[in-house]
C-alpha cells in the first residue's frame, strides 16, 4: 500500500465518528428500536454493535501491529447482539465507546512504521492478514453503519401507517 493511500485510510477512519454521528442524528426515538425486517438490527442495535466491533478492532490492530506470528479469528456479531441484549444496552455508553476508542486508536495508528503495517499474520477465514488489511475495514466501518442508520430510517418512515387508535379509519 502506498503512503497516500494509507494516509488516506487513515483520514477516513477518523471522520467515520462524525459521519456515524450525523447519522444518529436524524434518528426519531421512536425508530431507533424498530427493525426493518425479521433478524436485521435496529438502529440502537447497530450502535450497539459499533462498540463492541470497534473495541474489538482496536485490540486487534495493537496485536497486528505489535506481535508476532498471530492466527486470528471472528467473532459472531449476531449472536452477540442476541447474547448480550443489545437492546437493553444504554445507546449512550456504546456511543461514547465507539467515539472513545477512535479517539484513542486514530493517533496510533498514525504513527504506527511501515514495518508494523506490513507484519503479516494469519486469519482463519481471509488467510494471510496485515494492519494494512485491518484498516482498509475499518476505515469504512462506520460510513457503512452510518449508511445502514440512514437506510432504516428511511424504511421506518415508509412503513405503513398504525391504524387508528378507535379501530376505524379517520374521518
Amino acid at each position: 500500500m502506498l503512503e497516500a493511500e494509507r494516509a488516506e485510510l487513515i483520514r477516513q477512519y477518523e471522520d467515520g465518528v462524525p459521519a456515524f454521528k450525523k447519522a444518529l442524528a436524524g434518528v426519531p426515538a421512536a425508530a431507533l428500536k424498530w427493525r426493518p425486517a425479521p433478524g436485521a438490527w435496529s438502529v440502537h442495535e447497530i450502535v450497539c454493535h459499533c462498540a463492541d466491533s470497534e473495541t474489538n478492532s482496536a485490540s486487534r490492530v495493537r496485536y497486528l501491529a505489535g506481535e508476532r506470528d498471530l492466527s486470528l479469528d471472528n467473532y459472531d456479531q449476531d449472536r452477540w447482539a442476541i447474547e448480550f441484549d443489545y437492546h437493553a444496552h444504554p445507546l449512550e455508553t456504546a456511543l461514547a465507546t465507539v467515539e472513545a476508542v477512535r479517539a484513542n486508536t486514530g493517533p496510533l495508528i498514525r504513527r504506527l512504521p511501515d514495518a508494523a503495517w506490513q507484519r503479516v499474520h494469519q486469519h482463519k477465514t481471509h488467510g494471510r492478514y496485515t494492519a494494512e488489511n485491518w484498516l482498509k475495514t475499518y476505515a469504512v466501518h462506520l460510513h457503512e453503519h452510518a449508511r445502514q442508520i440512514e437506510d432504516n430510517v428511511a424504511a421506518w418512515r415508509r412503513r405503513p401507517a398504525p391504524a387508528s387508535a378507535c379501530g376505524g379509519r379517520a374521518r
